[in-house]
C-alpha cells in the first residue's frame, strides 16, 4: 500500500522512485540516529551529564532543522529543481536524526533514583496512557496529513499544498509535535528518575520555540492575519476541554 503523498514526495526526491534510492536513505536515516544514540549512551555513564546532552543535542536538531527555513532562497537559487531534496538530506534529516534520538533517550536516560510510591504508579498509568495516545495520533496524522506534508514538502512547494479539513485542525494546531511530544513525555515517565522527569520540563518549551520562531513564522509570511487569527483560536499541542471528544473521535476514526 502507498502511502497518502507519496507520488508528490517522488517528484522531487529522486530516489524514491527506485528500491536502491529507497534503500540508500532508509540507511542513512538509521545511520544518523544510530550515531546519536551512541553518544547518549556514551555520554550518560558521565554523572550530571544525561540532561545536559538530552537539552543540548534537542537544541541543536531544532538549529539545524531550522536551517531547511531560512536557506529554502539559497538552496533554490543554487539548486533548481533539487533545492529541496538536497535541503531536506543537508538539514532536515540529521536535524529530525537529533530530534528522535532525544526522543528515545527519555526512555532509558540516567538520573538520581526516585523513590518508590503512590507516584510510581501514577507514573507508570500516565507514561503508558501518553506514549499510547501520541503513538495513535502519529500515525492517524500519517494517514490524514500524507508524508509530503509530514516531510515539509510544503515549505518549498506552497503552490502544491493541499488543503486539509481533517477536524484535528479545529482543535490542534500542530498535531503531528502533539504526538511527539506525548511519546516524549510517555517514556520520560516510564523511565522514571529524576532527569527524565526534569525533562518533561524542558520538551513543551523546546516545541513551543520551534512553532513560535521557525515553523508558525513561515506560516504567517504565507497566510497573513488569517494565521494569526487562527494561533488565537486553536491551541497547538493540548486540546480545550470541550474538544476532548473531537480529539478522541480522530483517535479512533481518523475523521
Amino acid at each position: 500500500m502507498k502511502l497518502k503523498g507519496m507520488d508528490a514526495l517522488s517528484k522531487h526526491v529522486p530516489e524514491l522512485n527506485s528500491a536502491g534510492g529507497k534503500t540508500r536513505i532508509a540507511l542513512y536515516s538509521v545511520i544518523l540516529f544510530a550515531l546519536v544514540n551512541a553518544y547518549f549512551i556514551t555520554t550518560d555513564n558521565i554523572p550530571t551529564w544525561s540532561i545536559d546532552s538530552e537539552i543540548i543535542i534537542g537544541s541543536l536538531g531544532f538549529l539545524i532543522l531550522s536551517l531547511f527555513f531560512s536557506r529554502k532562497q539559497a538552496y533554490k537559487k543554487k539548486y533548481n529543481a533539487l533545492a529541496y531534496r538536497n535541503a531536506f538530506a543537508h538539514y532536515a534529516m540529521p536535524g529530525l536524526a537529533l530530534l528522535f534520538a532525544d526522543i528515545a533517550h527519555a526512555a532509558y536516560m540516567n538520573g538520581p533514583f526516585v523513590p518508590r510510591g503512590w507516584w510510581t504508579i501514577v507514573f507508570l498509568v500516565l507514561g503508558w496512557f501518553m506514549l499510547c495516545i501520541g503513538a495513535i495520533l502519529w500515525m492517524r496524522s500519517v494517514f490524514t496529513f500524507g508524508v509530503d506534508n509530514l516531510a515539509l514538502l510544503y515549505v518549498y512547494y506552497p503552490e502544491e499544498s493541499r488543503i486539509i479539513d481533517s477536524s484535528i485542525y479545529g482543535i490542534l494546531r500542530h498535531p503531528i509535535y502533539a504526538s511527539a511530544l506525548r511519546v516524549c513525555i510517555g517514556l520520560a515517565l516510564l523511565n522514571g528518575n529524576a532527569n527524565s522527569i526534569a525533562f518533561i520540563i524542558f520538551a513543551p518549551l523546546g516545541f513551543t520555540g520551534w512553532i513560535r520562531l521557525v515553523e508558525e513564522k513561515e506560516l504567517i509570511e504565507r497566510f497573513d492575519q488569517s494565521y494569526l487569527d487562527y494561533r488565537k483560536r486553536v491551541p497547538a499541542f493540548w486540546p480545550k476541554l470541550r474538544d476532548l471528544g473531537v480529539f478522541y473521535k480522530f483517535l479512533i476514526t481518523g475523521g
